[in-house]
């Protein structure tokens, strides 16, 4: 009998905090191995474990900071959390602001999709992406006060927006 939990349990703060710091040490080897500096912060909200590596200036976390790199490192962070744990990880990594970068391109993407739903297209859809950014997305739409929806399956998933209905 396998110990997989289904995405719809919530996970306590301890599991959480359990997985942040299995996270950590993934990274922090991550890290050694690239001879790299970087501080990593460990934060438990929503249901997630957030683990963020950040360092001064100087240091180049660049390198990693790049949305695929950060998205190909979460899921093998993921992984790694795993095979200690048992359990499916929803955790989020952010590499040195990777994230707000992510969520300000994101930003513009819906106000771009926005114009043309004022200037009077149906719907306007944007590329596909993960399901972390897809949820980004919709909060973002809600607060245009437009409506938007998944559609694809897999790799192909992405958000349509359209006027509220």
């Amino acid at each position: 009998m396998t110990n997989v939990q289904p995405d719809t349990e919530q996970r306590s703060i301890a599991q959480l905090e359990e997985e942040g710091d299995i996270a950590a040490d993934y990274i922090e080897e991550l890290l050694d191995i690239c001879d790299l500096d970087g501080d990593i912060d460990i934060d438990a909200r929503n249901g997630r474990a957030y683990v963020s590596v950040h360092a001064a200036d100087g240091a180049n976390l660049s390198l990693l900071s790049k949305p695929d790199t950060v998205s190909a490192l979460q899921e093998l962070t993921r992984l790694a959390v795993q095979s200690k744990t048992g359990s499916f990880s929803r955790l989020i990594l952010d590499i040195g602001g990777s994230r707000d970068a992510r969520r300000a391109e994101l930003e513009r993407l819906v106000a771009r999709a926005a114009e043309r739903i004022e200037e009077g297209a149906a719907e306007a859809s944007l590329p596909p992406m993960s399901s972390y950014e897809r949820k980004l997305v919709h909060d973002l739409v809600a607060e245009r006060g437009l409506h938007s929806a998944s559609r694809g399956e897999g790799a192909d998933r992405h958000t349509v927006i359209t006027r509220v209905g």
